[in-house]
Parts: structure tokens; sequence; C-alpha cells
């Protein structure tokens, strides 16, 4: 049987999606960068001009990517793996500094963020890894290396420090529970996580007894045989033990900007001028769009530069700002029919790399899309998460794009495969 063209089979959803995340991005780049004192309407000096340049290069390397074979990146992900691993070690040898974080190296005018592209590389490592047929996450020496792998980019980004992009990485976790990792592993940092916001607002006294009466009423409600008390108390050890440990750790770990973002968050301090000046903006900026928005380039709060980089990380306050709830809602379905898309596409591909790959992308464009979002509208604290093929930035379009399409190719490669 002859071999079906591939590129008659590419996703055609998928793309347009992506090309109109990539214009509403641009536009909305193009506005809160726009003033009036602009001597041209093109003018690549500006972010917006930089970002156009960016495109331009993005659909070279789109075309790059679908030419490549597909089994190319099954073949090399070792290479492609270790070689992510190796730039984001070379930082900090020769990593430029920026706003107190070593994460990008200096090439001419631009810079590059090498964790943007290290996380296509970890999702095809994972894939490659977990398709090994001998491969089985219910065993704890495979449960281990797949951590591994997920955990080695985490190790050389929190140092940089860079808690946002770290952050995607532990989200692989998705992906391993997908594939048969026992999910207590996310329930338990589902409520370390818990126990540790509890911790940060009541005294750790009353979150201990919180977690007794939980323990208490499962360990009572068990219906199984060998329920074992003994256990339940080791258990609240261990809670007990993390519970005390939350302060030091807050103290001691978190740098003091991070814990100036929790507290503001958490309502215990009030800075609406110092740390939670960002978030206090872009709550005003999106509020006051209303329900249709002020109009293209009629941002107030926009054109007055109130928001702090507004072009990258706060670029979802220009849509709320010009474009008010309506054209937010279009952008989060946007987002949403992308991912729920790529997890479709994830689960009708023949080969378990392939499917496995295709959750790691949903895996990072869904953290993505909900952190910034939720660190926006003042929900989640504020850690450098940019919006997916809508923030300014070279490294983050291409990033994204490179994760993006490589699934695009596998899946339109399926007709081939047996």
């Amino acid at each position: 049987m002859k071999n079906q063209s591939v590129s008659s089979n590419i996703d055609w959803i998928t793309v347009l999606i992506y090309i109109a995340l990539v214009a509403i991005g641009w536009i909305n780049i193009y506005s809160a960068d726009m003033t009036t004192n602009s001597e041209y309407y093109l003018d690549f000096n500006q972010n917006y001009g930089k970002q156009l340049i960016f495109i331009a290069f993005t659909v070279i390397l789109v075309i790059v990517i679908l030419t490549i074979d597909s089994k190319f990146y099954e073949k090399f992900t070792s290479v492609i793996f270790g070689a992510s691993l190796l730039l984001l070690a070379g930082l900090f040898i020769f990593g430029k500094t920026i706003a107190g974080q070593r994460c990008w190296y200096a090439i001419g005018g631009f810079t590059l963020q090498p964790s943007e592209f290290a996380k296509a590389a970890t999702a095809l490592a994972l894939a490659k890894y977990l398709s090994d047929s001998q491969v089985n996450l219910k065993n704890l020496k495979h449960q281990i290396l797949a951590l591994l792998i997920m955990g080695l980019p985490i190790l050389l980004i929190l140092p940089q420090p860079d808690p946002g992009s770290a952050l995607i990485f532990v989200m692989f976790i998705l992906v391993l529970n997908r594939e048969g990792l026992p999910s207590w592993y996310l329930w338990t940092g589902f409520i370390a996580v818990v126990l540790f916001v509890m911790t940060l607002v009541i005294k750790p006294e009353y979150v201990i007894l919180i977690a007794f009466i939980g323990i208490a009423l499962h360990y009572l409600k068990s219906r199984r045989v060998d329920r074992n008390i003994l256990a339940s108390l080791i258990l609240l050890v261990l809670v007990s033990g993390f519970v005390f440990s939350v302060d030091y750790v807050f103290e001691n770990v978190f740098k003091q900007h991070h814990r100036d973002r929790f507290n503001i968050l958490l309502g215990k301090d009030v800075d609406m001028n110092g740390i939670g000046y960002n978030t206090n903006q872009s709550e005003i900026a999106i509020g006051s769009g209303g329900w249709v928005g002020k109009g293209f380039l009629e941002g107030t709060q926009t054109k007055g530069n109130f928001v702090p980089e507004q072009h990258t990380d706060y670029i979802f306050t220009t849509v709320g700002e010009e474009w008010g709830f309506a054209g937010s809602a279009v952008l989060v379905l946007l987002f949403v029919g992308l991912i729920l898309r790529v997890l479709y596409l994830a689960e009708n591909q023949k080969t378990k790399f392939s499917r496995v790959y295709g959750y790691g992308v949903a895996s990072v464009l869904f953290t993505h899309f909900f952190v910034n979002i939720s660190m926006v509208i003042g929900i989640f604290p504020t850690i450098g998460v940019p919006l997916p093929f809508m923030s300014y930035g070279g490294s983050s379009l291409w990033g994204f794009t490179i994760l993006l399409f490589i699934f695009i190719k596998m899946d339109a490669n399926k007709v081939n495969e047996w």
C-alpha cells in the first residue's frame, strides 16, 4: 500500500486555531505597544514590529517541522533532550541576567530562553520512555525513572530562579497519570498544596486538627477489612511534620518577592503601590472593559502604561480592557478548543509514542493558559508564565510552535502507521 500524503492529512482545525491565537496575540501586542508618539505604524524597533519578525521566522519553522519525517523526533529524542539539558546548564556560565533571573542567552540584540524549548524536548523524552513496551508505571523503578526525566529540567531551572517555568514541568505529572502512574501521587501533591496554603492562613494547630478529623473520618468510613490504625497514625505524623515545616520553608526557602506575592494574594498584606501593583492594575484594566470593551486602541489603562509587562505576561489585560467580557470569552474558548482538540487527536493516535507526546502538549498548553489567566485576574501569585502564542517574545512563540507542530506532524503521519 502506497503511503498517503502527510500534508493532505494535517489537522486544519488545530492549525486554524493556532493562526487565530497568533493573530489575536499580535493585534493586542500592537495595541499595548502603540502610542500616539510613534512615528510609524510599522516600526521594527517597537515590540509589535519585532513580534512580526518572530512570526515570519515562525512560518519558516513550521515548514521545516512539517517537512521532517515524524520518525526523526522519536529516533533522536535522546539527542534533543540531552541538548536541551546542556542549554539549560550552560545558563549558569553563559546566561544573561535580567530582572534577577539568569534565564536567557544574549544573541546580538535578541535573547533566547532555552526553557521554552525544553518543554517540547521533555515531552518527547517522556513519550519515548513511556512508549517502551517494558515500562509499567505501576513499577516503582519505572516511576522513579519517569519522574527523573520530568525532574532534571526542574533541577536546572529552579536555581535560575524561574519558578514559573519549573511549575510547567511539574505538570507533566498529568501525562504520567494518564499512562498509569498511581493516582495517589496527584492526590498527595494536591493535598500538600492545600495544607501549605491553609498553614499560611491559619495556625498550624488548627490545620493539624482539620487533618486529624479528615483522616479519622476516612478511617471510620473505610470498608477495607485490613484497615490499619497504625498507618493512619503514621500519616497524621507525616502531615503534622509537613505543616510545622511550612513556616520555615516560607521564610527561608522562598525569596522575599515570592513571600510578598503570596501574602498579598492571601489578603495578609495590602501593597497596591508595591509588589501588588501589577495584579491590582491588571484587575482594574480587565474590569474596566465591561461586556464589550472600550474598543481597539481605546484602552485607557493600556495607553496609560498602568500595567507593567502588558505586552508579555499581562497581555490578557489588553484583551479584557479593549474587547471586554465577550472578547475574553472568545479567547478562552479558543484555548479550550485547542486543548480539547489536541487531547482528542492524542487519543486517536496509532502509536503510544504519539499519544503520550500529545498529552504532553496538552499538559503544557493547559498549565500555561490556566496559570497565566489566573495570575492576571488575581487568583494565583505572579510567577512569570506567558500566555501561549500571544505573549510577546520569540522564544515563547517558537517554543510553543515547535511543541504543537511536532504533534501536528505526528498526527498527519498516523495514516501511514500500522
